[in-house]
């Protein structure tokens, strides 16, 4: 059960900069230290302000925050399926991102955004969703199976010029 102080919103467009800071921000927390800088300033550029309210513009794309107080502290974001999975069946959906700070992790929180994005999917018609995870995110992969996620294929995720292996997952929903 989610923590009684956390609340639950969609994004606008005008949530950009809020999206790309809790997106760049855990990514460094999380992943930060495996990379060269340059690499990791290639792939943070990437998803910069305007690049995540160009996406939230898009009306493919769903994005589900997380609040504490008002303040969000972490999303999920869903759309159709952009990953090269291996025969994927006709309408799949794509969960792309689940980041939620660290502090707040343990309570619950991405159980309920997992659940959102299984669920947004389904409304879709998707008779299944795929993500990518990185093969040594032990903890991610943990997490997936629970939600259901099987490991299919490898597939090589880029930040910068470095190829991390990263495996895709499938629900069936």
């Amino acid at each position: 059960m989610t923590h009684p102080l956390i609340t639950y919103r969609g994004a606008t467009p005008a949530d950009g900069a809020v999206l790309g800071g809790i997106a760049r921000a855990t990514f460094i927390d999380t992943f930060g230290t495996l990379y060269r800088l340059e690499d990791l300033a290639v792939f943070l550029e990437q998803g910069s302000d305007a690049a995540y309210a160009a996406e939230l513009a898009d009306p493919d794309i769903a994005v589900r925050f997380a609040e504490t107080g008002g303040t969000p502290i972490g999303f999920v974001k869903i759309s159709s399926l952009k990953l090269p999975a291996p025969d994927p069946a006709p309408g799949a959906a794509e969960l792309r991102q689940l980041y939620i700070y660290q502090p707040w992790q343990g309570l619950g929180i991405a159980d309920d955004l997992t659940r959102w994005a299984k669920d947004q999917a389904r409304a879709r018609g998707a008779p299944e969703i795929w993500l990518s995870v990185f093969t040594q995110n032990v903890k991610a992969r943990r997490f997936y199976a629970r939600h259901g996620f099987e490991e299919i294929a490898p597939y090589h995720f880029m930040v910068g010029d470095q190829a991390d292996e990263d495996i895709l997952c499938r629900a069936k929903l």
